[in-house]
């Protein structure tokens, strides 16, 4: 029998792993702050350079799907999840530490893509080992929980967004604080000590320690790829990945405009939209205690659906920010970046918590690393849709780095555009009706 004591060490270790690996993806924001002003300061970039930069920077993370059927099918020393983690830690610590000790001058915006391209490609990397530790450790939760009528599922997915958030607002926090104070390269050098940190933490754990659900290492890719067909035959996975991803390929970011809108046109200091990141990420944490604790319950498509009105409604209110309605009103442009420019920043990800947890329940055994991974691979291939349209958006309208008079017009379109899914959202099935159909069967 296995002692009490054995069972909460392997717990432990299962929480301060995968905490340490969402810390970290939460806490890659730090850089990524400091490199918006190093581009647009140190390279002199526009908006539509800027925001395409951003998002060319994401197509490693089209990728995953690949990398989750090799960690499901490629077994290392015995091990398919953690030596994953660790390499695409160990990528991340390099190409921001190159970053950090190449001379400016002998950067290039071509170089620094490049770099940027192999930091997002160690993170997705990383982040398809640990989503599918999540998938597999949170469907033995959820299978102990069924048989024991207790309530825990999601529960493991709340906690890694909370470890997500937690390092989010501390990036954010450190990073706006870090750049009123040191050079960017400074930014850059810290993080990938922390990489290094991930690196050396996680090839000290053996996989064998966390009780993962037996499967075979000798099934192979092509067999792999063919269990994830199957699985995306089924309706209610096809469908939803096909909606979720159209929610976001539908609306036209504008995060670069805004940016420059900020910092340009308002004069925003660099400490304060530090601030306001880390007032999202807070609601993010907030987001997360407050879903483990009262919303599991909640059909996801409700909460999607929910999440969806209010990111249009918070558009609607960006369109009275830039026309001046609230500093008309006597409110300082700075409390409302802080606060709602902060809030709909994190907003566009509050619906991916219930989703991934909707997709755990959905997926088949042997194939969490391939399924999730493509869950993510769709998220990160709809944003790029998303910025481009973004980047058209802002063109058709004429927004410039020096002219923002049709940004409200464009803000306009955004808040529609993000209005149009809601009329779909049936293609999210009900977790109620399956479980009666299931029941019946």
């Amino acid at each position: 029998m296995v002692s009490a004591s054995s069972v909460s060490g392997r717990g432990n270790l299962i929480r301060g792993l995968l905490g340490l690996g969402f810390w970290v993806q939460g806490f890659r924001c730090f850089p990524w702050l400091a490199l918006n002003f190093f581009l647009k300061d140190g390279f002199n970039v526009d908006p539509s350079t800027l925001q395409i930069l951003q998002n060319s920077a994401n197509l490693p993370m089209v990728g995953k799907p690949l990398y989750g059927v090799v960690s499901d099918a490629v077994y290392i020393s015995g091990q398919h999840r953690i030596p994953y983690i660790a390499f695409g830690a160990f990528l991340q610590a390099v190409s921001w530490l190159a970053v950090a000790v190449i001379p400016s001058s002998s950067l290039s915006i071509l170089c620094i893509s490049a770099y940027l391209l192999l930091s997002n490609l160690g993170a997705s990397i990383a982040e398809v080992g640990n989503d599918a530790l999540v998938a597999e450790i949170g469907k033995q939760q959820a299978s102990s929980s069924q048989k024991s009528q207790s309530s825990s599922s999601g529960e493991l997915q709340s906690f890694v967004w909370i470890a997500a958030s937690a390092g989010g607002v501390l990036g954010n926090l450190l990073g706006g604080i870090a750049i009123t104070r040191f050079a960017p390269q400074v930014t850059f050098l810290f993080f990938s000590l922390i990489a290094v940190l991930q690196f050396l933490v996680t090839i000290c754990v053996r996989e064998s320690s966390l009780n993962l659900p037996k499967t075979s290492p000798k099934i192979g890719i092509k067999q792999q790829l063919s269990q994830l067909l199957v699985a995306l035959k089924k309706p209610e996975i096809a469908y939803s990945i096909s909606w979720f991803a159209a929610s976001y390929a539908v609306i036209p970011a504008l995060t670069g405009t805004m940016f420059f809108y900020q910092t340009q046109n308002l004069k925003i200091d660099s400490s304060l939209l530090g601030l306001s990141k880390v007032f999202g990420q807070a609601g993010m944490l907030v987001w997360s205690v407050v879903y483990n604790g009262r919303l599991k319950t909640v059909p996801a498509r409700k909460i999607i659906a929910a999440v969806q009105a209010t990111m249009a409604l918070l558009m609607v209110s960006d369109v009275l920010f830039v026309k001046g309605f609230y500093r008309n009103m006597g409110v300082p442009d700075s409390l409302y970046v802080i606060i709602f420019s902060g809030l709909l920043e994190v907003l566009f990800f509050f619906k991916i918590l219930p989703f991934n947890v909707l997709m755990m329940q959905l997926c088949p055994p042997g194939c969490e690393g391939s399924l999730m991974a493509l869950v993510a691979s769709a998220i990160a291939l709809s944003l790029i849709v998303s910025g481009c349209f973004g980047v058209a958006l802002a063109s058709y309208v004429g927004v410039t780095g020096d002219d923002f008079s049709g940004f409200p017009r464009a803000l306009l379109i955004q808040a529609v555009c993000t209005l149009l899914p809601i009329y779909w959202s049936s293609c999210v099935p009900d977790e109620k009706k399956m479980k009666t159909s299931s029941k019946k069967e």
